[in-house]
C-alpha cells in the first residue's frame, strides 16, 4: 500500500508540474547560491504555458520584464528556482541548456534567459521553461515528442548575454511620481543581471541608492520631490558599473521606455 500511495503522490506532482507549470505559487526553498562554472552542471527541466509560447504571453512574471514573447527574448525564457533566480538578482541571466537522455533530444545547446521564479523545484537546479525553449532542445520535427516527456534531465552552464543592436533600457513603472520612482532595467549584455541601481537627480552631484522592489524593478521612495533629469548607475554581478547620464528626461512619464546609449 505504501508503494501505491507513493506512486499516486508522484503522479500528482507530475500532473501539477506539466499541466500548470511550477511558477504559480510560492513555497519555501533553501539552497546554496549558484556559482558560475565553466563546466556543464546537472539540472532538471519542465515546461509550462502554450507548447510554442513564452510561458506568460506578455510579461516575465516575477522579474517584471515586458513582452518576453517578442525579440530579443523571443520566448526563449525560463523560470529559475532560487539558486538561479537569486531573490530577483538572477533576472536576466543567460544559460545554455541541452538534453541528451531522451531519444528526441538533439544534444545541441540552446540559450535561455531567466525571466521568472520557479516555486516548485524538483531538483537542486530546476528550469521551468517556456514551451518554446523546451521544444528547442529537440531534434528537428520532434519538439512535441520531447515536450510530452514532461520532466527531463538536462545540463546547463552560465553564459554571457548578448543582445545585438540593443542598449540597456529603462522602463519607468506605472505609479511612479515625483516622490516615488520605480524603474525596470533590461537588456544588459555580459552578466545580464543587475545587483544595484543608483540615481542622481539633475540638481545633484551625488548618487542615491535605489532599493530592489521586486525582480528587476528598482525603486526610490523620496522625502522630497525628485528633480529630473535622472542619471542611473547600474552594477552587475561581476561588480562592473555603467552610468546612463541623464537617461530619464525632466518631463518623464510613467509606463514609458527610455533607451540609453550604454552597454556592457
Amino acid at each position: 500500500m505504501t508503494s501505491f500511495y507513493s506512486n499516486v503522490l508522484a503522479l500528482a506532482l507530475f500532473s501539477v508540474l506539466v499541466t500548470y507549470g511550477s511558477c504559480a505559487r510560492p513555497v519555501n526553498f533553501n539552497a546554496t547560491d549558484f556559482t558560475a562554472d565553466p563546466n556543464w552542471e546537472a539540472a532538471r527541466a519542465t515546461w509550462y504555458g502554450a507548447p510554442t509560447g513564452a510561458g506568460p504571453d506578455d510579461d516575465g512574471g516575477a522579474c517584471g520584464f515586458k513582452n518576453v514573447n517578442l525579440p530579443p527574448f523571443s520566448a526563449m525564457t525560463s523560470c529559475g528556482n532560487e539558486p538561479l533566480f537569486k531573490d530577483g538578482k538572477g533576472c536576466g541571466s543567460c544559460y545554455q541548456i541541452r538534453c541528451t537522455n531522451n531519444a528526441a533530444c538533439s544534444g545541441n545547446p540552446e540559450t535561455v534567459i531567466i525571466t521568472d521564479m520557479n516555486y516548485y523545484p524538483v531538483a537542486k537546479y530546476h528550469f521551468d521553461l517556456s514551451g518554446t525553449a523546451f521544444g528547442a532542445m529537440a531534434k528537428p520535427g520532434r519538439s512535441d515528442e520531447l515536450r510530452h516527456a514532461g520532466i527531463i534531465d538536462i545540463q546547463f552552464k552560465r553564459v554571457p548575454c548578448n543582445y545585438p543592436g540593443q542598449k540597456v533600457t529603462f522602463h519607468v513603472e506605472q505609479g511612479s511620481n515625483p516622490m516615488y520612482f520605480a524603474v525596470l532595467v533590461e537588456y544588459e549584455d555580459g552578466d545580464g543581471d543587475v545587483v544595484q541601481v543608483d540615481l542622481m537627480e539633475g540638481n545633484s552631484q551625488s548618487w542615491t541608492p535605489m532599493r530592489e522592489s521586486w525582480g528587476s524593478i528598482w525603486r526610490l521612495d523620496s522625502n522630497h520631490r525628485l528633480t529630473g533629469p535622472f542619471s542611473l548607475r547600474i552594477t552587475n554581478e561581476s561588480g562592473r558599473t555603467l552610468v546612463a547620464n541623464k537617461v530619464i528626461p525632466a518631463n518623464w512619464a510613467p509606463n514609458t521606455y527610455y533607451r540609453s546609449i550604454i552597454q556592457y
